[in-house]
């Protein structure tokens, strides 16, 4: 091959075949995000509807995964769940073993004869999405602009294919891949397998085949072979999200390697009878015969020979060969799924095995899962949890707070517990700040931008609060130093005071646990309350302190430090009471 040709290949590749892949590629974004801000809180609430039950887990898979139109993201988050504590393994199990079900719905969007349509829906869904000035609209023109942009990159891709050059070096590489012997299926599921972890989408291995095999390039076994490993090569996102999550974590994303290779290794030996099946089931679905063809590899050979120029014939030559490669994608992960779900809780117990539990108790951290940004509505969801968590942290902070109010001798150990539980809550605090900033970065709709802001300030409130937990702790502290001792009165009055605030966090927290925005009125009571009851401490603390000598005075200041330390938690208490009822 001389220079120049190389040179024409090149160019035609990088200006053709890479930039359609790029717009493919951008498509899928848009149209997965859009499709996810339109579905909203119906998307959450299938999440949350995942039970133990592996056909209703299995059937949210496929769901959520229609919406998302990607089953790495979707594994990706289901990763996150696990690892935060949100779900169990069998419950991932089901949703992965879902997921690659509904990733191939992509297939069936490109067998769509819209193909010639894809700039014209672009451009008119672009002027929507930019003029529109309801989020609802505005989401629905992205996803169509989305579909626009997938159909136009695929065209683009397909017109790149078709240069003679290219053809040409295409029908001599997979010369070399010839599927008459199984070492060349081996060697094209292992070429698919490559592409999609070099892309990290199947999706766009899937649109790469279907547009080389409406060149008439590429065999049917040639197609359904890349297919294969395409399945294989889609794991590696996952498998890259496990990296330095919780072994539960590791554990879902080793459950889909596993599920995807062996489902790959044991349709192998039945390969060619596979092939001869979505033959068959393509030609009664999709009638071979309007198009003057009997089979598959005919409809490969009439794409060769016409080069799917645009006219009726050739356009329902494209339509036919898109949808039975959409067919064999969609046939592997059905089967695989009815073959693998008896046997989920084997799988369960396998990558149990090779990953055992921890001798420790392992602690979950947001930032594990910061890859599931891709999905802001269910983002915002598990950031959410996490500031639930933080709500328990504040309370056992409070729990642990009391032996040093009730005992003079309290252990040195319930200080560290304390002081290191601040420092935790720092660190959540600020990774929730840095998790919910990716998300506005996603462009999410007006509902989750508000449960971002709401978020933020929860989170700040709540470790607000945790600071003078800590502040007042070292009070004690420095009482204890200096020998100092509180009168019994007033000793009475904070254990007193320290049950009442710790009361309307509990009650704080669990409306915010639930949601409750009903809550506030009840909470302006309790705040009011405690209000008099620390004014009304003060002028009894005050009241003393005219009675007794200048001795005292240094004991009287760490007294008022203390009582300014609760009436500070109870108003940072009273923010989150007001967050939760989406007051500003």
């Amino acid at each position: 091959m001389n220079s120049e040709l190389v040179q024409i290949i090149l160019t035609a590749i990088c200006f053709q075949v890479l930039g359609g892949l790029g717009i493919f590629l951008l498509g899928m974004k848009y149209m997965s995000e859009g499709m996810q801000n339109v579905a909203g809180d119906k998307l959450r609430n299938l999440i949350g509807f995942v039970a133990n039950n592996r056909f209703s887990a299995c059937l949210v898979g496929t769901l959520v995964t229609c919406v998302v139109q990607s089953s790495s993201v979707v594994t990706v988050m289901v990763i996150g769940f696990v690892n935060a504590g949100f779900m169990n393994l069998m419950q991932s199990i089901g949703i992965i073993i879902g997921a690659n079900i509904g990733t191939t719905i992509t297939g069936w969007i490109l067998a769509l004869k819209i193909g010639k349509f894809g700039l014209p829906i672009l451009g008119v869904a672009a002027l929507v999405y930019l003029f529109a000035k309801k989020d609802r609209t505005k989401y629905i023109a992205m996803t169509v602009m989305g579909i626009g942009m997938v159909f136009f990159g695929l065209q683009t891709m397909a017109l790149g294919f078709k240069t003679p050059e290219i053809k040409m070096f295409l029908h001599d590489v997979f010369m070399t891949m010839s599927t008459v012997h199984y070492s060349g299926v081996l060697k094209c599921a292992l070429v698919g397998c490559l592409a999609t972890m070099v892309v990290q989408s199947s999706s766009a291995t899937l649109g790469i085949t279907i547009a080389i095999a409406q060149t008439g390039v590429i065999s049917v076994e040639t197609a359904i072979a890349l297919i294969l490993g395409l399945n294989i090569g889609t794991t590696i996102t996952a498998l890259l999200a496990s990296i330095g999550s919780s072994t539960n974590a590791k554990r879902a994303a080793f459950a889909h390697i596993f599920f995807n290779v062996i489902g790959t290794i044991w349709i192998l030996p039945l390969f060619y009878p596979y092939v001869h099946l979505i033959e068959k089931l393509g030609g009664m679905f999709f009638s071979y015969s309007s198009v003057d063809v009997g089979s598959l590899s005919e409809l490969l050979n009439v794409a060769a020979a016409e080069g799917l120029d645009g006219t009726p014939q050739t356009i329902a030559i494209a339509v036919a060969l898109t949808a039975t490669i959409a067919l064999s994608h969609t046939c592997f992960n059905v089967i695989n799924t009815i073959v693998f779900l008896p046997f989920m809780q084997y799988l369960a117990k396998l990558v149990t095995w090779i990953f055992p539990s921890k001798d420790f108790e392992e602690v979950p951290h947001l930032k594990y899962i910061s890859t599931m940004i891709n999905t802001p509505a269910l983002a915002i969801e598990q950031s959410a949890d996490e500031i639930k968590e933080m709500g328990v942290q504040v309370l056992k902070m409070m729990d642990r707070l009391k032996f040093a109010v009730e005992n003079e001798d309290y252990e040195s150990k319930e200080a560290e517990s304390i002081f290191k539980k601040e420092e935790i809550l720092d660190v959540i605090q600020k990774e929730i700040t840095q998790f919910i900033g990716k998300i506005f970065s996603k462009n999410p709709s007006r509902s989750i931008a508000a449960d971002c802001r709401k978020q933020l300030r929860i989170a700040d409130e709540l470790e607000s609060i945790s600071d003078y937990i800590e502040k007042i702790l070292k009070l004690y502290i420095r009482k204890s130093k200096s020998k100092s001792v509180f009168t019994k009165e007033g000793t009475l009055e904070l254990k007193e005071l320290h049950d009442c605030v710790d009361s309307f966090i509990i009650k704080t927290t669990e409306a915010m646990g639930h949601n409750n925005t009903d809550f506030l009125s009840e909470a302006s009571i309790l705040d009011r309350q405690l209000v008099t009851s620390i004014k009304s401490i003060r002028d009894a603390h005050l009241s003393r302190m005219e009675k007794t000598d200048d001795s005292t005075i240094s004991v009287s200041l760490i007294y008022t430090d203390i009582l300014n330390a609760y009436r500070r938690i109870k108003d940072h208490t009273m923010n989150v009471a007001e967050a939760v009822a989406g007051e500003k």
